[in-house]
């Protein structure tokens, strides 16, 4: 009997095992261009993600995508660069990385809002595959403020704690961003956001618990617990008012809007993340 309770027990940690791992490939392959070849239990490498099940692993995910940044930082610091040049080449190579996944929703919903008269136009320009005048200056302050916020941190706190801050801010952002397909509808019935779903409650709120605890350990001891609450403080402000904005003007959310938010969480994090550092004095590099 105990070793067939020893063996039952191993079925089910080795079933949750290769499902938690299938969760993270599709995950990485749908907020990015990566090449990841399938997994030899996987049914379907090419399906959506199902955020409904998949959700736990999204802070894991972000953070992987951030890495790649993270090291591009890191190497181009190592060669010398300037901070801000390093900054540049990190953030380009994370946007490549992505093929621009939430840039594009960024600039779409810049689009969509700043030159809809109502709902149905608001949502129609979002469809739009063309870039307006809304967009382009949304995606031009968006990587100015990234850039000059990862500088900024690589001059006062080193390029480790830098690297670990955009990290952490993949892993967060992507979590916070997630919470407008938990409270609002999807605003289409045929869109990405529809599509994949939503987690419940108790999901996303252990979804939550392990982003934030994740971050903490990577942020906490490079800087302090103050810039760290002050980015967390920072991200979820950003999420608040991108889901305000998604209700207001579309009455949903969208996966447009959701990428926007993103991107907006990000820059909060690290803007108010910098600015506490500041002011604290955090660890220097």
């Amino acid at each position: 009997m105990g070793d067939d309770n020893q063996a039952q027990r191993r079925s089910i940690f080795l079933h949750a095992l290769r499902r938690a791992l299938i969760d993270l490939a599709v995950l990485l392959r749908f907020f990015s261009r990566l090449p990841l070849p399938p997994l030899p239990f996987e049914d379907d490498p090419h399906g959506r993600p199902d955020f409904a099940r998949a959700a736990p692993m999204l802070p894991l995910a972000g953070m992987l995508l951030h890495s790649i940044g993270a090291l591009v930082l890191m190497m181009m610091l190592g060669l010398g660069l300037s901070p801000l040049i390093a900054a540049i080449l990190a953030v380009l190579a994370l946007t490549w990385s992505t093929g621009a996944f939430h840039e594009d929703g960024l600039a779409d919903t810049a689009d969509g809002i700043g030159g809809g008269a109502n709902r149905d136009d608001k949502l129609a320009i979002m469809r739009d595959s063309r870039i307006g005048t809304y967009g382009t200056v949304a995606l031009v302050f968006s990587l100015m403020l990234r850039v000059a916020l990862l500088a900024s941190l690589v001059e006062r706190s080193g390029a480790m704690a830098t690297a670990l801050v955009m990290i952490a801010s993949g892993g967060l952002s992507r979590v916070v961003a997630l919470w407008l397909a938990v409270a609002l509808p999807p605003a289409h019935s045929d869109g990405a956001a529809f599509a994949t779903g939503a987690p419940d409650m108790r999901r996303f709120t252990l979804t939550a618990i392990i982003a934030i605890a994740l971050v903490g350990l990577l942020v906490a001891p490079a800087l302090g617990m103050p810039p760290f609450i002050a980015g967390l403080a920072g991200s979820l402000m950003a999420g608040h008012a991108g889901g305000r904005l998604a209700k207001r003007h579309l009455g949903g959310q969208t996966g447009d809007i959701a990428g926007a938010t993103q991107q907006a969480a990000e820059i909060s994090f690290l803007l108010a993340l910098v600015v506490v550092a500041a002011i604290t004095g955090a660890p220097a590099g």
